[in-house]
């Protein structure tokens, strides 16, 4: 064999090339004594995770830096949100994009009889994707292609539970959800750092009594979690009504 004969080869080239995939047992281990699931859940989970990588490798998904701690980071932190909804079978997931927490859930809710998971997205690749994700999964859930403020207003069935990750700041996202908020809904929002900021200026528009909920992966994410949502008139906001929070 001549001494070019390796990097002559393309199927060579292109291997040598390929961007290995992470090992993430470790990661997997410690997400899942976090936030345990069945045996079932956790291989629709995997196949998920095998399908998020091969897709990452074209279109970004999530952010490269966060692979390595992709259980942790992504998986346990969408995971969490079943504690705190433990009754909820009809899930409604805002700007889904790689599928978290939405696709997470719904292969969680394969577990639950009736369980469904409603994925709103607007970006036709990554909708795609969670199609497909939900496909390989076998996971209960439903795309919406479609901008979340053009969906809500129409969506015909009772949510038990209204999520987004990563969307847009606190008050845009209680706009979106309100409209859905019915008795017995509950919302949980995953927020960063600057969750108290955001729930300022919330209050100058909503009338929320939230309940905080640190994150179980660690880091300075919150769970805002709100059982009522409620505009506030324009009266209210001339006098700068504010909300006492728990």
């Amino acid at each position: 064999m001549g001494p070019n004969s390796f990097t002559d080869n393309p199927m060579a080239q292109r291997s040598q090339q390929a961007a290995p995939a992470p090992r993430l047992d470790a990661d997997k281990a410690a997400a899942l004594r976090l936030t345990p699931v069945s045996r079932e859940t956790e291989d629709r989970l995997d196949r998920y995770v095998d399908l998020l990588l091969q897709w990452q490798a074209k279109t970004n998904l999530i952010s490269p830096a966060t692979l390595p701690n992709l259980w942790t980071r992504h998986i346990s932190d969408s995971l969490q949100l079943l504690n705190l909804a433990p009754d909820a079978k009809i899930w409604l997931d805002f700007g889904s994009g790689g599928g978290f927490p939405g696709v997470v859930l719904a292969c969680a809710m394969g577990d639950v009889a009736g369980g469904h998971v409603h994925l709103v997205e607007r970006n036709a690749k990554k909708a795609a994707f969670l199609r497909e994700a939900l496909r390989v999964t076998q996971a209960p859930g439903t795309i919406h292609l479609a901008d979340i403020g053009d969906n809500v207003d129409r969506f015909p069935e009772h949510v038990d539970c209204i999520t987004a990750r990563a969307v847009a700041s606190l008050h845009i996202v209680i706009g979106f959800a309100e409209p859905l908020m019915k008795p017995g809904t509950k919302a949980l929002f995953l927020k960063g750092q600057d969750v108290e900021s955001e729930l300022t200026e919330a209050t100058r528009y909503w009338n929320i009594s939230p309940r905080l909920h640190a994150s179980l992966t660690g880091g300075q994410g919150w769970i805002v979690e709100l059982d009522r949502i409620e505009r506030l008139t324009p009266s209210a906001n001339q006098n700068g009504h504010t909300n006492d929070r728990n």
